[in-house]
């Protein structure tokens, strides 16, 4: 297989100044077109430091891409560092100077000399035009190994690759067809996964990997396939899928890029009906989920967020008596807050969390991470308790999650 590395240069990354989204984005372009990303590095404006990078890149990558430093700026070396690596000179590319003033001369902007230079490419790659700005992209070649410079403007940088360096590494390089199926599982530990699917994931064919990537109460389950027929590829993969599914279809909620809350959505936007939340420790963060999804409007009313007792009582209904008797964070406040939203703003299902986020506030008997979930709907009430741990955004993050999924099995009857 072709194994590329990315390396991001600028001070700005390490800095912590500007978020590096490029190599997220490269990797998973490179992964499309059969090749390997097997490390990405940042390294900052320094000579010296480029140099070290890209020898140990050279060293076990076939194809290195580099972004950033080709600024007009004189803290942008990358290209003056590139000479040096490669034992060369820069000299004005005649076709990228004649882009450049164009390019000025389009916008009726006077072209400095700055500007100028950032025609001058080193004398030993080849010129890749660049679109969409003024800092051209470079393609090298040596002992069968390619490096590419691209800017660090990831529209600049995304156009470059797509429309010319992603064609140009296919026809380079014979690369094999990478695809992937996504089966997303919640609500079931990493480890517990892994050991009800242990003897499925043995008997996968050679070509089929399988990797676990857990977050918030999810595991995804990646299923990488590699060959050289992409249709034969799809067939083979979705016969494992329908393999391993009767062993976790309890807790497989969705695919590929499904979310919690679109699938959720998805559901309650088929059926024509709607819900609403009262969230007391989760302070709106499912109400977030839920309308971070684009026609949420057509099913989400909206949601209290009841974060004092008064509050649970004037506008859910909890009851006085059910507080004082059993606490807010307590199964029958819960219930009481999902069902009172639920009839308060006439909703097909109403949803509540109550607990105690932490880091402080924890008893003996209800320590921090204690959080009671609700799901309420035409067919009854059903309800969770969490035990999560003591860092206060996870837990928010968890019952988010969690409250999302005990509605998605009500909603199926799970």
């Amino acid at each position: 297989m072709v194994k590329a590395e990315v390396i991001t240069i600028g001070d700005e990354i390490l800095f912590g100044q500007i978020t590096d989204t490029n190599t997220q984005w490269i990797s998973t372009e490179l992964t499309n077109i059969g090749i390997r990303t097997i490390r990405k590095s940042s390294v900052g404006d320094d000579e010296q430091a480029i140099l070290e990078i890209l020898a140990e890149a050279e060293s076990r990558a076939d194809v290195i891409l580099i972004t950033g430093g080709l600024g007009p700026t004189k803290d942008d070396i990358t290209k003056k560092t590139l000479c040096t690596y490669f034992d060369t000179e820069l000299s004005i590319n005649e076709e990228a100077l004649a882009f450049i003033t164009a390019f000025f001369e389009k916008r009726g902007r006077p072209m400095t000399e700055l500007n100028r230079l950032q025609a001058a490419v080193p004398n030993n790659c080849t010129y890749i035009p660049n679109r969409w700005g003024t800092a051209p992209g470079m393609w090298f070649e040596r002992n069968g190994k390619v490096f590419i410079s691209m800017p660090g403007v990831p529209f600049e940088m995304k156009n470059l690759m797509t429309h010319t360096l992603l064609p140009k590494l296919q026809a380079f390089f014979e690369t094999p067809i990478i695809y992937h199926k996504m089966l997303r599982t919640i609500g079931i530990g990493e480890s517990f996964l892994a050991e009800r699917i242990a003897d499925w994931e043995d008997n996968l064919p050679p070509h089929i990997k399988l990797a676990y990537l857990p977050n918030f109460g999810q595991v995804r389950l990646r299923l990488t396939a590699t060959g050289t027929d992409l249709e034969q590829l799809k067939k083979e993969t979705q016969a494992e899928v329908e393999k391993v599914l009767p062993l976790i279809d309890v807790n497989v909620f969705g695919y590929d890029n499904d979310e919690i809350e679109t699938v959720v959505g998805r559901i309650l936007k088929e059926r024509g009906q709607t819900l609403s939340t009262a969230e007391s420790c989760t302070g709106g963060y499912a109400s977030h989920l839920i309308t971070k999804v684009p026609g949420s409007s057509t099913y989400f009313v909206g949601g209290v967020i009841s974060y004092s007792n008064e509050v649970k009582i004037a506008e859910l209904g909890v009851k006085p008596s059910t507080l004082a008797e059993f606490g807010a964070v307590s199964e029958q406040t819960v219930v009481e807050m999902a069902e009172g939203v639920r009839q308060r703003l006439n909703t097909t299902y109403g949803i509540a969390a109550s607990g105690i986020a932490g880091p402080d506030g924890g008893t003996d008997e209800k320590p921090v991470g204690t959080i009671w979930i609700a799901s309420a709907g035409p067919n009854g009430t059903v309800t969770q308790k969490l035990q999560l741990g003591k860092f206060r955004e996870q837990n928010i993050q968890y019952t988010g999650v969690y409250l999302l999924n005990l509605l998605r099995k009500q909603l199926l009857g799970i």
